[in-house]
């Protein structure tokens, strides 16, 4: 979220960014609801200042022995009170609804973001492998899985509904595999700090993270007013909502693997076949918490911590930097990840990596200070995925699929795997 004295001071700027975004300039909408609220306060504090005068003046008037005087400025008073009473409950609405306006505003791209209306303008930054090249027609993962028999989408439709599915036998332990062959990984080689955290959370952490209020119908929420964590994100980074951490805590680098629970509102008729896009899924997340100025560098950490899994998977992908219209609401920039899927024959998304400025911690109330000058200043944010292990999975599926429908299980993974290093169907 914003902070209205910048805006003030920077209107023009921030109308650009919003007009990268493919978005209408709102500065002078904002600035005239801080100008109501402003104008509203002067009234305010000349009114507190009139009664301090009057209340003074009342012990003169009645040291002098002026009853009348008195009286009136007693009359005076009581109607001062009256008004400020009123007037800070008009006060608070007046914040309210500049804040409610700042709230559903996307961040500002960085200057370095390149400019573009959707995903067909995003940049690619660097292509790593070769696509696996195959002497049958590539099968897509649910093809696989079904055949296999160890992927039964129909049992969990009757079950859930649409968009889940039931993972059996090898299948069921190569996604546990996944997950923690990325934990292992992301804990022992990078250095991220593994959380439990939990899956249900308020609506100020959903609000910290800017899903909330602007995204509450792609989350799922309970009877009882809690709502399920979208990505580990969401509780990972409210870790430090509402603190003030010392300089040489940072960067604090945060990582988990959670269920993921998403409503796909806005995804209809998109990916409705197979796990690339479901409402529980599950995912390894990075989070990084960082000084302003450790935050650039620390983005592209977090990017290569990420491809770092496909590298050792042996699956080729792509980086891409999104483009202005691409950009999710609370990113400053973001790398995309897509691995190639032959069944696809496509390059398709299996990681965002996104560094936020102070955006989120400004919503947080997440802030350090500074060693050298003990000023508290905000902190910046990151977030990425390392990986979305259901399409990690669909990845090694169909880049490792075999003539006869069984599939190799990658060296990396053949620890987890429990002596396993084909999936074949199982016999009976």
């Amino acid at each position: 979220m914003f902070d209205i004295k910048w805006i003030r001071e920077n209107a023009r700027a921030f109308d650009e960014g919003l007009k990268n975004r493919g978005l209408e300039p709102v500065s002078a909408k904002l600035l005239e609801l801080d100008e109501a609220r402003r104008r509203h306060l002067t009234k305010l504090q000349d009114a507190q200042s009139r009664r301090n005068a009057a209340s003074k003046e009342i012990g003169k008037a009645k040291g002098a022995k002026d009853e009348a005087l008195a009286s009136k400025l007693m009359a005076e008073v009581a109607e001062l009170k009256e008004v400020i009473q009123s007037g800070e409950e008009e006060e608070r609405q007046l914040i309210h609804a500049l804040e409610e306006a700042l709230s559903v505003i996307p961040n500002t791209p960085r200057e370095d973001v390149p400019v573009g209306a959707d995903e067909t303008e995003n940049v690619e930054v660097r292509r790593v492998g070769a696509p696996p090249k195959f002497d049958f027609t590539a099968k897509q993962h649910f093809e696989i899985g079904e055949a296999l028999g160890l992927m039964d989408f129909e049992t969990a439709g009757k079950v859930s509904g649409a968009r889940f599915v039931y993972l059996k036998g090898a299948l069921a332990r190569l996604e546990r595999a996944l997950g923690s062959f990325m934990l292992d990984l992301q804990t022992d080689t990078f250095g991220y700090s593994e959380t439990n955290p939990p899956l249900l959370v308020r609506d100020d952490a959903a609000f910290g993270t800017g899903n909330l209020p602007k995204f509450a119908e792609d989350l799922f929420k309970t009877e009882n007013g809690y709502w399920l964590i979208p990505t580990a994100e969401v509780s990972l980074t409210n870790m430090v909502r509402e603190q003030i951490l010392d300089e040489d805590a940072l960067p604090m680098r945060l990582t988990a693997w959670t269920p993921c629970f998403r409503s796909e509102a806005g995804a209809a008729g998109r990916d409705t076949r197979g796990m690339i896009r479901q409402h529980q899924f599950s995912k390894v997340e990075l989070v990084s918490i960082t000084t302003p100025e450790q935050s650039l560098d620390e983005h592209e950490r977090m990017t290569a911590c990420a491809e770092e899994v496909l590298r050792r998977l042996g699956l080729a992908y792509r980086t891409v930097m999104l483009c202005t219209g691409d950009m999710g609401f609370a990113s400053q920039r973001t790398y995309d990840i897509e691995v190639w899927l032959p069944g696809q024959d496509a390059y398709r998304e299996i990681s965002s990596c996104s560094v936020c400025g102070d955006f989120q911690a400004r919503r947080m109330g997440a802030r350090y200070r500074d060693k050298a000058s003990k000023e508290v200043r905000f902190v910046h944010t990151l977030n990425g995925s390392g990986l979305a292990v259901g399409r990690t999975l669909v990845a090694v599926l169909e880049n490792y699929q075999q003539a006869d429908g069984s599939v190799i299980i990658p060296e990396v993974l053949q620890p987890y795997m429990g002596g396993i290093t084909r999936i074949e169907r199982p016999v009976g």
